[in-house]
């Protein structure tokens, strides 16, 4: 008895039954495995509590990230890094992970450039996936460009929040409808992780969050709650999470057994179709209080599938200006009878309007019209509260406006955050305007234009009068300026030129936001911040020849001031400067730039061979980044090189090295050339055996990524310490450097480990997630330099190599068992479909039949108890039927099957699976 099964009906194929993809109750879309990660307690209570299901869509399998436990990368890290997944949302009793099959490639904090890389069609995907499983519950990610997230991260959330209200119109991927068959579908409520606000741990996290915006639903999931285990759901959470070993997750301490000391996962809100839990109420700290609505029904509320929604005819508000508020609600499966709405609002506020809802059956809708005047002093974000009351039960929702005065004024945005605020605008999601505060940097000592983007909310023309009042250490040329004639709607820019003027004020993170206040025609309209990040002027070296690289510095090769590394950015705080500490000394001549860098560090970590030169957070490691103009937007267009000061391979004559072979440094032997210390004491102890191997040099996440071709590279290393030396030619930089703002910054990686984990992280200017976020970075001046008119800027190689679903047989086994098909695509075409019919073990292998109703490709993969036992990849000429023989790695195990992903030629995909006779 062959067992065949198939997700997608083949009518030009022998009739089977075709089956309904999975319906599932909640979703939630990352950017990477590990996403989820912090998720899982919550998960995992939904599933034992209330049987929900859960599944997770992966845009990327994560192969742009390290690997800490092998030598894999690439595809082949993707395949490890999905495994790791979905042993670890097992763990919360998630059973499906949709993977997208779009590139990972390096950490960015920029959405624009994840946008590029991923493509037009992700959204597409995501959509589709969501019209396949009906989740009632959609979770993402935050989708702002908070300072240090993740630029794949912000993504799929504003997938995620597009998908909610795409899915549910027909107008969108309407293909999707008239071709496959998918209906629309609308999610029932839609929230991203985290809260911004503060909290206490134990029992009371969710009842005592506060959050920053009083406006803003943030509902919380104590992770202190027993399993049936016994075990606290934090622990099973921590346990998933050491799953991800290959990011060097297996190192994680365990949580605090005392369940008072463990806190709540949070989500904040972001829509919902469905009555939700009054805000302050016992029901809306509930753990259930996310599912009410949508899969829970709370005592005394109306039933299941009820639609309950308020609509304002504008977010931004004024006082004493009136604007309307729509309230809608639909019985779905049963009637409400007699039902009325009423609003609540701020103190002061007024309400016109009836809210007689009149009498709902089954399957009709009711709608009241309020008309809402703020009061003379509103100001802020402020909630709009509907109440429901129906003779089956109360329901509540609410919507937030801003009210604010006829010219609002604020300092200009980043381009990151200005493109987020724009997308807001088209996605029609105002409650998450403005969550990332306005900041700007200048360098210490220096000065700046500043921006004031004013802009006329009114129904008339304006003029007035900005003011900027700024916090001391800081100046502008003038206090006040006018805008004119400004027309209803449109917006002008206010500049000031602002100067720090005392250069003893800390900069980096050690200094924060400098915050100061705009003002608007008397009123305060903007609470922005100036951030400093150190400045450095470089000399020119004295000698013709330049500093010899060669680790160590000799006299008068570095006149300029040293550069202080040890400010802490990320991890762990160094313990003392012998842990961890630094300087850093520069200089250039003609058209390079040299670099010396000592570094206190007691431990060495984890020495890499010379191949596996790359993802250098991995151990102890010097980076240097280069952003020629100071104006780059993402890392992208800039020059990021890594120095590892030691390898694991054996030491050779002649160090100064020359890095222009792929993963590795190539021995410069020339006479003169410097020489590789290996000091006695300077091994850690697991490494005394064999001495310091030389160093290498790698360029990462930058313009060109690889090997750091064309800089000459140094080390030398004693006990406790150890000195990199560089020499970089500014060719090899992404444009010409200008030499009154060039971009730069030293970060220095410490590992005190031998498992390919960091610890630490100190440099010169220091912000979390700064390796990627070049306006953060210092600001070096070159006096003298005169670069080249005409430098060409290079199109950034962006890696472009992902895992494919259909050479995942775990991603082939999910598709048969839940029939939903692979990478968020569509199935393919019956005229264009084919399948496994057969497999049979024989002497040399497995024996495979394959019916095919068309040409394409079939990947192959014999599976049994103990995983993969065989693959191969079959290309298909014609329709029929076709045998061939997958060879074995080793022997069958126990229950052995053959599962098959077929790809058409237009495109579509179908998954299969046999058992082995």
């Amino acid at each position: 008895m062959v067992l065949v099964t198939v997700f997608a009906l083949l009518p030009a194929l022998p009739a089977e039954a075709a089956e309904s993809p999975v319906d599932l109750d909640a979703l939630f879309v990352g950017a990477h495995p590990d996403d989820e990660a912090f998720s899982l307690s919550t998960l995992g209570q939904w599933n034992e509590d209330h049987d929900v299901r859960t599944g997770v869509v992966t845009v990327t399998r994560g192969e742009g990230g390290g690997n800490a436990v092998g030598p894999e990368e690439g595809p082949a890290l993707g395949l490890l890094r999905e495994a790791e997944e979905r042993t670890a949302v097992a763990k919360a009793r998630v059973g499906e992970v949709f993977n997208l099959d779009d590139v990972d490639f390096f950490y960015t904090v920029s959405a624009p450039l994840t946008d590029q890389v991923w493509g037009g069609d992700t959204l597409e995907k995501v959509v589709r996936i969501v019209r396949q499983t009906r989740p009632e519950i959609l979770l993402t990610m935050d989708p702002a460009p908070t300072p240090g997230n993740h630029g794949n991260h912000q993504e799929a959330a504003r997938l995620a929040i597009e998908a909610f209200y795409a899915a549910a119109d027909p107008k969108v991927f309407p293909e999707q409808i008239t071709r496959e068959g998918l209906r629309p579908f609308a999610p029932a409520r839609l929230l991203t992780g985290g809260g911004r606000g503060t909290s206490q741990t134990g029992p009371s996290c969710a009842s005592s969050f506060r959050p920053a915006n009083p406006a803003q639903n943030v509902y919380g999931v104590w992770s202190g709650r027993p399993s049936e285990s016994g075990r606290t759901w934090a622990a099973i959470e921590r346990d998933a999470q050491r799953t991800y070993a290959s990011q060097g997750w297996a190192v994680f301490p365990d949580v605090p057994t005392d369940p008072a000391q463990l806190g709540c996962d949070f989500f904040t809100q972001v829509d919902a179709r469905v009555p939700i839990p009054e805000p302050g109420t016992p029901a809306a700290a509930a753990p259930t209080a996310i599912l009410d609505g949508a899969l829970t029904r709370a005592s005394g509320t109306v039933p299941l599938g009820t639609l309950f929604t308020l609509r304002t005819n504008t977010f931004d508000v004024r006082p004493g200006t009136a604007f309307t508020v729509e309230v809608t609600t639909t019985a779905a499966r049963e009637p409400l009878g007699r039902s009325s709405a009423a609003l609540r609002v701020p103190e002061g506020w007024a309400v016109k309007g009836s809210g007689d809802l009149g009498r709902i059956a089954a399957g009709r809708t009711g709608s009241a019209t309020f008309t809402v005047t703020p009061a003379a002093g509103a100001a802020g974000r402020a909630r709009i509260g509907a109440v429901l009351t129906t003779e089956r039960g109360r329901g509540y929702t609410d919507r937030q406006v801003e009210a604010s005065p006829a010219v609002r004024g604020r300092q200009q945005l980043l381009p990151q955050v200005d493109q987020y605020e724009k997308w807001v605008v088209e996605v029609g999601v105002p409650q998450l305007r403005g969550l990332v505060t306005p900041v700007l940097t200048l360098p210490s000592g220096g000065s700046r234009q500043v921006g004031v983007v004013v802009t006329n909310v009114s129904d008339t023309a304006r003029s007035g009068t900005v003011r900027v009042d700024l916090p001391a250490g800081f100046a502008a040329d003038r206090t006040e300026a006018a805008y004119r004639d400004l027309a209803p709607g449109a917006s002008a820019t206010v500049p000031f030129t602002v100067t720090n003027t005392d250069t003893s004020l800390k900069t980096s993170n050690e200094g924060g936001d400098y915050a100061y206040t705009v003002t608007v025609d008397g009123t305060v309209t903007g609470r922005p911040a100036l951030e400093l990040v150190p400045a450095t002027t470089i000399p020119q070296a004295g000698s013709a020849a330049g500093p010899t690289v060669d680790g160590t510095e000799g006299s008068g090769e570095y006149t300029g001031a040293a550069l202080d590394l040890s400010r802490r950015w990320e991890g762990e705080a160094c313990s003392s400067a012998a842990d961890c500490s630094g300087t850093a000394k520069l200089a250039w001549r003609d058209d390079t730039l040299y670099v010396l860098v000592q570094v206190k560090d007691d431990v060495l970590g984890t020495r890499l061979a010379a191949s596996d030169c790359k993802r250098h957070w991995r151990t102890d490691a010097v980076e240097v980044t280069l952003d020629p103009h100071g104006t780059s937007e993402n890392t992208s267009t800039t020059f990021k090189a890594a120095v590892l000061p030691v390898t694991a391979d054996s030491d050779a004559a002649g160090s100064a090295t020359d890095s222009n072979a792929a993963g590795s440094a190539t021995h410069s032997n020339a006479a003169g050339s410097a020489t590789h210390s290996n000091a006695a004491g300077s091994a850690t102890p697991s490494n005394a055996a064999a001495a310091p191997g030389p160093p290498c040099a790698l360029r990462d996440a930058d313009n060109r990524q690889g090997p750091a071709t064309g800089v000459r590279i140094a080390s030398a290393v004693s006990s406790g310490a150890y000195t990199v030396e560089m020499s970089i030619p500014m060719e090899a930089l992404p444009g010409s450097v200008d030499p009154e703002h060039l971009g730069l910054n030293i970060l220095v990686y410490d590992s005190d480990t031998q498992n390919k984990t960091g610890q630490t992280r100190i440099g010169w200017s220091t912000w979390g997630g700064v390796q990627g976020d070049p306006y953060r970075w210092g600001v070096a001046t070159l006096t003298g330099y005169r670069p080249p008119a005409d430098r060409p800027v290079p199109d950034p190689v962006i890696p472009d190599t992902a895992l494919s679903s259909l050479d995942s047989p775990q991603s082939l086994e999910q598709a048969v068992r839940v029939r939903v098909p692979l990478a968020g695509g569509p199935a393919a075409r019956a005229a264009e479909s084919g399948r496994v019919t057969s497999a049979t073990d024989v002497p040399d292998g497995v024996k495979v039949t394959l019916r095919t109703a068309a040409a394409g490709k079939a990947h192959l993969f014999v599976r049994d108890d103990q995983g993969t036992a065989g693959s191969r990849v079959v290309t298909v000429s014609a329709r029929g039927t076709t045998t061939v023989t997958v060879p074995l790695t080793r022997a069958l195990a126990a229950s052995p099957t053959v599962v098959a992903g077929w790809e058409a030629p237009s495109g579509g995909t179908t998954a299969s699976r046999v058992q082995v006779r």
